[in-house]
């Protein structure tokens, strides 16, 4: 074989050697970027910016205890089952709680219980539920209400990220160290589930609903009060109810 055959032999295995390296470096370059994306999804949810929390507006929940206001001897008592990322929910918190807590819880006429309704809309809404529950170990059960309403955006949408609602729990000072150990470990989960299953025996199909309970000649007498209702249809309600108990 003459030096001319030989010289050319060795430039293509040469050749043949650069392009097996290019494929690799292509390869190994390729595979990089592609774990560097999946680093960057994983990731990138637990660093990005949170959108601004909002404060919630002052409202008067006279005798707070927990998720409950008013006297609990009270002719009347109105339970709410609600979704903390239900728009008519926070219609309801917007135009008629303030005026009901007003005019009939802080007079001792209505007896007023919020539950949440279970993970009716999503993972954020038995989130929000448990949050409001841990708050309520430091009786800012209220105030977190108010702020999960306020900051609502949308359904399971990211609004009630875990990291969002440590910022709510700032936001309404509470003690973190108390809130973050209830809620990374579940404390309310199963009140909140139960929540879900009491309001469909009592006969709520959507939130928010309220189950109205009171006593004529020793007889319970009970009536559902569907949807974001304006405040005079609870009016309405409540005085005929008084009236049937000739209060």
């Amino acid at each position: 074989m003459s030096d001319k055959e030989v010289s050319k032999r060795q430039q293509r295995k040469e050749q043949l050697r650069r392009k097996e390296r290019r494929s690799r470096l292509l390869s190994i370059g390729l595979i990089s970027v592609g774990v560097l994306f999946l680093a960057f999804l994983f990731i990138y949810p637990s660093i990005k910016p949170i959108a601004e929390v909002l404060p919630a507006p002052v409202i008067d929940y006279p005798n707070a205890d927990f998720n409950a206001a008013g006297n609990p001897d009270a002719p009347i008592k109105i339970e709410e089952y609600a979704d903390f990322q239900c728009p008519y929910c926070r219609l309801f918190y917007e135009n008629t709680e303030k005026l009901l807590m007003d005019n009939y819880v802080a007079n001792g006429t209505v007896y007023f219980v919020y539950h949440s309704f279970g993970e009716f809309i999503g993972a954020e809404s038995s989130a929000a539920a448990e949050a409001a529950y841990c708050a309520g170990d430091q009786d800012k059960f209220w105030q977190m209400h108010s702020t999960l309403y306020t900051n609502q955006t949308g359904e399971n949408v990211g609004a009630f990220s875990d990291r969002r609602i440590i910022a709510f729990a700032e936001q309404i000072e509470l003690n973190m160290e108390e809130f973050n150990t209830c809620f990374d470990s579940g404390k309310y989960a199963d009140l909140v589930n139960e929540d879900g299953k009491n309001g469909l025996l009592a006969g709520v199909q959507a939130t928010p609903s309220f189950i109205m309970s009171y006593t004529v000649n020793g007889e319970t007498k009970t009536k559902v009060i569907q949807g974001a209702q304006p405040y005079e249809v609870f009016q309405q309600e409540i005085e005929a109810a008084l009236a049937e108990m000739n209060q």
